[in-house]
Parts: structure tokens; C-alpha cells; sequence
């Protein structure tokens, strides 16, 4: 029972960091309307795979690759934020051949990489794991590691369904975009993308 609650939290915990609205989301958004569920709902999952590495990390104690990672936090804030710029300048970029496909293809293994390695890049994902975990107390619990894998597992979970429900529902919008539109879904998406980008440099400052 207590590993089951345990996965329920992580379940709860993977939906609630996956919801806000940022600049994943509107990067899975947009790959979802232009090149359809499979490629927006693998780039859902790449984050939710980093989210997961993250929590594994903080739930299993690793603390000298957490350190590691916190004491480089920076660097990576500033990788993090010049990846978000270049995504946003070739989302700006991009052609639209026809209804609902790029000029430039877009990979399934590119999909998945490219959120799982922006979703890496913010150490601050690692710091909100380990105050949750502390906060559920998984290093106190009879089976720890046991909880640990349960709750890492909730997490991944409630992140991918969170990221198959939004897939499904933005592909549902797919009729209404013409070739037209989809050029200017390119062209906002791709700014909003490289405003993200700019506002976590200056955050840094």
C-alpha cells in the first residue's frame, strides 16, 4: 500500500511540473499542429524523461551528481537558454511545403532529443525534487529505493499523460490550419520561443 501511495504522489507530482504552459509547451504545440501528434507527443516525452532522470537523482541520493549539476547550474542556465534561442530562430525559419509537414523533416529521435536536453538544462527541476522527495519523505520509508523507483515512476507517468493529452487535443485543431497559417504559427511560436531564450539570460543577471 505505502509504495502504491507513493506512486500516486509521483503520479500528481509528474502532471502538476508538466501543466504550466512554457516554452516546451509551446514548442510541442506548434511541432503538433505542423507535423503532427507523433512528433509533438515524442517531444512531451523527451521532457518528461529528463524530468524523470532529475527525480531519480534527487530520490535516490546521488548527491555527487546532484552537487555537480547545482554547482554547474550557470553554466547550464546559459546552454539552456542559448539552445531555447536557436530552437526559436529555426522554428522562426522553417518552411511550410504543405498542410501539416515542414520543409526541413523533423526526426522522431530529434523531437524526443531536443526537449529532453532543454529540459536538462534547468538544474532548478532537480532543486524542486529534492525538496518535494524530502518534503514525502522517501529516505525514511521501510523500502527506500523501492519508494524512490515508485515515485520516479509516477512522475514520468503523469508527465507522459499529461503530454498524450495535450498532443490529442491539439491535433484535434489540426483542420483549421491552412498553409498559410502554418507559416505564421512558425513565425509566433519561433518568437516566443527565442523571447524565453532571452528572458533566462538576463534571469541570469
Amino acid at each position: 500500500m505505502e509504495e502504491i501511495s507513493v506512486f500516486i504522489k509521483g503520479w500528481m507530482i509528474g502532471i502538476a511540473i508538466a501543466v504550466p504552459v512554457g516554452p516546451i509547451g509551446i514548442l510541442c504545440i506548434r511541432r503538433t499542429l505542423a507535423e503532427g501528434r507523433m512528433i509533438g507527443f515524442l517531444s512531451g516525452l523527451g521532457a518528461a524523461t529528463a524530468d524523470a532522470l532529475y527525480g531519480a537523482v534527487a530520490g535516490l541520493g546521488l548527491t555527487f551528481l546532484s552537487d555537480f549539476l547545482i554547482a554547474h547550474r550557470i553554466w547550464l542556465h546559459l546552454i539552456g537558454s542559448g539552445f531555447l534561442c536557436l530552437l526559436g530562430i529555426r522554428t522562426l525559419l522553417s518552411k511550410v511545403s504543405e498542410l501539416g509537414q515542414c520543409a526541413e523533416e523533423n526526426s522522431c529521435f530529434h523531437a524526443y532529443l531536443s526537449t529532453f536536453f532543454l529540459t536538462l538544462t534547468n538544474p532548478m527541476t532537480l532543486l524542486f525534487f529534492l525538496a518535494v522527495f524530502a518534503g514525502i519523505g522517501v529516505g525514511t520509508a521501510k523500502h527506500p529505493y523501492l519508494a524512490a523507483g515508485f515515485l520516479v515512476s509516477g512522475v514520468f507517468i503523469g508527465s507522459a499523460m499529461w503530454w498524450l493529452f495535450l498532443m490529442v487535443f491539439t491535433g484535434m485543431l489540426r483542420g483549421l490550419f491552412n498553409v498559410n497559417r502554418l507559416k505564421w504559427l512558425n513565425r509566433i511560436s519561433g518568437l516566443i520561443i527565442i523571447a524565453f531564450g532571452l528572458f533566462a539570460f538576463l534571469d541570469l543577471f
